[in-house]
């Protein structure tokens, strides 16, 4: 099986990224100033910013910290960074020369295209890792050290894959699981 073939149904669902793009900035001008940003400092301490392109959130805090998310690709990423840094800019506010802001959180979803006897896997694998309580939730949470990713397995074979910070983490995160319940099937 290729590389191509076997990661067919890897889909990113979201990518959280986060860091600083200034020293400081002002909410509450910004809020004024980006259409599509809301500031309501009773319920959050920072601007809520939806962009439009590229349609993705956005947290902006006076410290110059920002967080964005409902990114999609690595491309979608750098556009963003892109645009909401010359949108400050274009509004007056100086941006660090290098911003700071790096992917902290991928969320995945792939379909292994096998049925997983639940119960099976978390009678084999090691149970500091595994936590299985099909009465409060239907999938098993398996927690992988290296690369550190936290997979949900469900009986249809499908795979939730968060915490990684780069696609090849979550492709070594696949390979390891595929592995390990090739062995227990």
């Amino acid at each position: 099986m290729d590389v191509g073939e076997l990661y067919h149904s890897l889909k990113i669902e979201n990518i959280v990224a986060s860091g600083r793009v200034a020293e400081a900035l002002d909410i509450e001008f910004l809020s004024g100033a980006l259409d599509g940003c809301v500031l309501n400092k009773k319920k959050f301490p920072g601007a809520i910013y939806h962009m439009k392109v590229p349609k993705i959130a956005l947290l902006l805090f006076s410290s110059g910290k920002i967080v964005m998310t409902g990114i999609s690709n690595k491309d979608e990423f750098h556009e963003g960074l892109a645009t909401i840094v010359r949108q400050l800019q274009q509004h007056g506010i100086q941006t660090l020369e290098s911003p700071d802001v790096v992917i902290s959180n991928m969320v995945c979803s792939y379909d292994s295209g096998n049925f997983i006897n639940l119960n099976k896997v978390v009678l084999t694998l090691s149970h500091e890792r595994v936590e299985y309580e099909p009465e409060q939730f239907p999938g098993l949470v398996y927690r992988i050290d290296d690369p550190k990713v936290v997979a949900l397995l469900f009986s249809s074979g499908k795979f939730i894959l968060t915490g990684a910070k780069k696609i090849e983490d979550v492709k070594l995160a696949i390979d390891y699981l595929e592995e390990r319940l090739k062995q227990i099937q």
